[in-house]
């Protein structure tokens, strides 16, 4: 048995701790076995600026996750109904596809519960010339032991810290322990990049980026997450403040609160 595939056996990759046999088939919270399944891979505009740039972000965003809120904008990739199924092979592939486009940069779009495979596509595409940054782009819901399989293979993390409430970490994402788990992993993170580095054209070549999206109405949230943030890291980190808050279809059934988008006001007070 390889060492992916013992991982696998008992699958404890993120903090859900499922230990299904994801080998055997079998699905945990995440919603994926052990076949990589991705739902998009192409140039991306639209990350920070200091990411996508001019010429893009080479994003793999892939199927499933670990976290899966309620008020998720990619709810068919997070539950892991959408997705083409690729081997390690063609996955090292479209890394370098991705390089050829002249992509700024690999972005690996939630794929904590595909850790083991990443790791083997990205020896696999560096041994092939493949010599581009590499992004890991995440919920915040990791695992430090899952994170310290990626060091010396991922150069930028760009985490989200989504919750310092519990209560708010239980009602939207099932995942009361969010806080405690995101303060652990963006310390491994930081730890494992230090603090930001940027080239002359602007890009960033190493560090962190943590990510918040405002939730409307829960501006006090979204303090407590900054004065974390600043306090604990203070300008070793960047911050991206987000405000595109989007109500999905159907929130208003179960969350009246988030269905309606953020007044400029609140973000005004955040910022």
């Amino acid at each position: 048995m390889s060492e992916t595939e013992e991982i696998m056996s008992a699958c404890s990759l993120c903090p859900r701790d499922c230990h299904v046999d994801r080998n055997a088939g079998k699905k945990g919270f995440c919603g994926e076995d052990k076949t990589v399944y991705l739902a998009r891979a192409a140039l991306h505009m639209w990350e920070e600026p200091c990411i996508s740039g001019k010429k893009g972000s080479g994003a793999v965003f892939f199927s499933g996750c670990g976290l899966r809120c309620c008020f998720c904008q990619n709810h068919d990739i997070a539950i892991g109904s959408r997705g083409l199924a690729v081997t390690v092979e063609r996955l090292s592939e479209i890394f370098l596809e991705l390089q050829e486009k002249g992509a700024a940069n690999i972005n690996l779009v939630t794929g904590a519960h595909y850790v083991p495979q990443i790791v083997q596509a990205l020896d696999q595409a560096r041994m092939e010339g493949m010599d581009l940054p590499v992004v890991y782009n995440s919920s915040g819901y990791e695992k430090t032991e899952t994170l310290k399989m990626l060091e010396g293979y991922v150069d930028i993390y760009l985490p989200d810290m989504k919750y310092m409430e519990t209560d708010l970490a239980e009602k939207y994402s099932h995942a009361a322990d969010y806080p405690d788990i995101a303060k652990a992993a963006v310390a491994e993170m930081v730890r494992q990049t230090g603090p930001c580095e940027f080239g002359a054209d602007g890009y960033i070549r190493r560090g962190t980026i943590v990510r918040h999206l405002i939730l409307p109405g829960h501006t006090r949230n979204s303090r407590e997450v900054l004065n974390y943030l600043h306090e604990t890291y203070g300008k070793n980190i960047y911050i991206s403040i987000m405000n595109q808050y989007t109500p999905m279809p159907g929130i208003n059934a179960r969350y009246p609160e988030l269905g309606r988008k953020l007044t400029p006001q609140e973000y005004d007070e955040v910022v």
